[in-house]
């Protein structure tokens, strides 16, 4: 049976490395047999702020909530498997995906059941980050990333599967934290070193992808 995956961009540029990964996630994804349902937040016009509509009734669980909210519940719901991709801001998301996720994954819909809608599906999370991988704040992130995402989000909501793929060095410059707390912002890399630099940037977010796609999905009983 066709599995069908949501890829879900957060970045508010269309031509960012954020937004090139999210299609090469795409491709991936296309070329393992997945219909594939594109999730541009800024250029749909996703609005993120919550509204009285969306807000959840906690003596109602059924409530209906706002039909935009609703299009995308449906969305979530249709995915055998969900791929974010997004820059990381703060250890955290940006807010337009945060504010997708407090519109969406809500009350009633994504918790708040014995069984969650949203049970046995999986979800990679794809984090950019500026910061060198060789920057010791690298272990702080990713844990501050899994506690969020997959501890505190997709385990909340009955994922069988959430992961998290951080992909540091995404700035052509490298960024370090000194030992005094100092940004330090390192040489741009050009020329063919530029070019082998984002050849690997790509290959570990393909990389990710597919070791995600190679684990098979849960056999519900």
């Amino acid at each position: 049976m066709t599995k069908h995956a949501l890829v879900v961009l957060a970045h508010h540029r269309r031509d960012s490395l954020t937004a090139h990964i999210a299609r090469r996630a795409v491709d991936r994804l296309t070329a393992t047999g997945h219909t594939v349902d594109l999730l541009d937040l800024h250029a749909e016009d996703f609005d993120p702020r919550m509204t009285e509509a969306d807000q959840p009734d906690w003596g109602n669980r059924d409530k209906r909530y706002s039909e935009v909210a609703r299009a995308h519940m449906d969305r979530l719901l249709a995915a055998d498997v969900v791929v974010v991709a997004f820059p990381t801001y703060w250890y955290s998301v940006p807010a337009m995906l945060k504010g997708w996720i407090d519109r969406v994954w809500n009350y009633g819909f994504a918790y708040g059941r014995s069984k969650p809608r949203l049970a046995g599906k999986r979800i990679l999370w794809l984090a950019l980050a500026g910061a060198s991988g060789a920057d010791p704040l690298i272990p702080d992130m990713q844990a501050a990333l899994e506690g969020q995402l997959s501890a505190g989000l997709a385990y909340y909501s009955g994922f069988a599967d959430s992961r998290v793929g951080l992909l540091p060095d995404a700035e052509e410059q490298p960024q370090t934290v000194g030992a005094d707390g100092s940004f330090q912002l390192g040489e741009a890399v050009a020329g063919d070193a530029r070019a082998r630099h984002y050849a690997e940037f790509e290959a570990r977010a393909v990389a990710f992808v597919d070791d995600f796609l190679a684990v098979a999905a849960p056999v519900s009983v």
